[in-house]
């Protein structure tokens, strides 16, 4: 059902895993007037009309923000990757700033700026931290970029007629690509890659990490969560965990992978796919070829030091989202078969065989 009326929407991150899937739903769902910012052009179809902008750039960003003096909802889904975990602080803060402070500055009908979060405030990026995780759970051991970049917009925001809404997704799962944090992708290339070498689907990560809980977001069930956030008076000002609502153990759902891919399961065979990866391109075009796939370069693909890090996590992964619940967003998804789904529409879109 579309949700009308007069709406005009930036979605700064737009070709990310979050914001790219953030404007197919507002496409489907609304009749908003759409704006995605990237550094780089859409490689998918969209209604949207992209700005290309380097928000590190303040004077670029003024000039290039300086139209949208009719927004009335920011939705902020970008990340700059940084060498060390400090140095993700002041980029970060910048991209956020300079995207937000320019269009609040034109735009007298602003109504709602939400920002996209992570667990990584709660620690679940350094070790074993308090599970299920609350929203009232202090943050790790700071500098933490999410919790500057909330501190940033909750005193931004104040005397301000405009509302915020924060979520925090666990691992979110969907399809993009020359993106960092890409888990789904990485697995349907890893599994296509042992399924052509005649390989069993092995599980790439750690023993522990195979048998603890671990949770993820579907890209779309967070994308209407956004979009609830952003148009709910119960959101106005909250911060919200998010996840499908379920949980499972890889072991478990591993040998539904295999399955998907036409393949027997194997055990555990500890490797980093950083290191294991790093000669298959030659191997990827043949395939690519062979199979008609569509012609993505290797480098584009995926960034296998991420797929490690998610699935090397010795430790349960848990985040309560009881919160949001009572709050009135009651949607859910289906882990196990929201990776079906997506390894199906990467099987569509010809990117795996």
């Amino acid at each position: 059902m579309v949700v009308a009326s007069g709406k005009k929407a930036v979605v700064v991150g737009g070709m990310g895993v979050i914001g790219r899937n953030l404007l197919r739903w507002l496409e489907r769902n609304t009749d908003w007037q759409l704006v995605g910012l990237s550094r780089r052009p859409p490689d998918f179809p969209t209604r949207a009309r992209f700005v290309s902008v380097d928000l590190l750039d303040r004077d670029q960003a003024e000039e290039k923000l300086a139209g949208l003096d009719d927004v009335t909802h920011v939705f902020y889904a970008a990340f700059q990757q940084a060498e060390t975990w400090a140095g993700h602080d002041a980029p970060n803060l910048a991209l956020l700033r300079n995207s937000v402070e320019p269009i609040a500055a034109v735009s007298k009908v602003l109504e709602h700026v939400h920002l996209v979060e992570g667990t990584k405030i709660y620690g679940s990026h350094l070790g074993p931290f308090k599970t299920p995780a609350k929203e009232s759970d202090p943050p790790h051991m700071l500098p933490n970029f999410y919790h500057t970049q909330e501190t940033w917009l909750r005193r931004f925001r104040q005397g301000k007629p405009w509302s915020f809404s924060a979520l925090r997704p666990q691992t979110v799962c969907g399809i993009a690509f020359g993106n960092p944090m890409n888990l789904v992708v990485g697995l349907a290339v890893y599994a296509a890659i042992s399924k052509e070498l005649g390989l069993p689907l092995r599980y790439p990560g750690s023993e522990k990490a195979y048998r603890s809980l671990y949770q993820v977001t579907d890209s779309e069930l967070l994308a209407a969560c956004m979009h609830w956030c952003a148009t709910s008076p119960a959101a106005r000002d909250e911060v919200f965990n998010i996840t499908n609502t379920d949980y499972f153990r890889w072991e478990h759902v591993w040998p539904g992978f295999a399955e998907a891919f036409g393949m027997k399961p194997g055990g555990v065979q500890t490797i980093r796919l950083a290191e294991f990866m790093a000669d298959k391109a030659e191997l990827w075009a043949s395939m690519q070829k062979k199979y008609d796939l569509r012609p993505i370069p290797w480098k584009e693909l995926v960034a296998w030091p991420f797929v490690d890090y998610c699935l090397t996590r010795d430790y349960d992964v848990m985040t309560d989202t009881i919160k949001i619940r009572k709050a009135g967003f009651h949607l859910c998804e289906d882990s196990e078969a929201m990776f079906a789904r997506l390894f199906a529409e990467l099987r569509a879109m010809r990117v795996i065989p």
